[in-house]
């Protein structure tokens, strides 16, 4: 049974920093893409930040863009995201999700994306 679980959601002021895990059981994570998104309420999903199996190629939001770093740890099964001087507005549920290799590599949600986990909240304040 696959298991994803993401961990390091809080409440932070804006200009502030946090870092997401996300760990993936029961299932081969070296041959999986890996991604985070989130979705504010009111807002659709959107994809923040993405990581291709081999960690060679990753993808941004253009809202991220020097702000977030996705990572990866595939002899841990955990993925990462650090996110630095955060604003109000990346506010949201931050959902950590797999993709099978076999899928080409993207940051879409609706893409291949089987495996979801429960989200972890983010909030910060102006």
């Amino acid at each position: 049974q696959v298991q994803v679980l993401e961990s390091g959601g809080g409440s932070v002021q804006a200009g502030g920093s946090l870092r997401l895990s996300c760990t993936a059981s029961g299932l081969t994570f070296d041959v999986y893409h890996m991604g985070w998104f989130r979705q504010a309420p009111g807002k659709e999903r959107e994809g923040v930040a993405c990581i291709n199996w081999s960690a060679v190629r990753t993808y941004y939001a253009d809202s991220v863009k020097g702000r977030f770093t996705i990572s990866r740890d595939n002899a841990k099964n955990t993925l990462y995201l650090q996110m630095n001087s955060l604003k109000p507005e990346d506010t949201a549920m931050y959902y950590c999700a797999a993709a099978d290799r076999s899928w080409d590599f993207s940051c879409s949600g609706s893409w291949g994306y089987k495996y979801w986990g429960q989200g972890t909240q983010v909030t910060v304040s102006s």
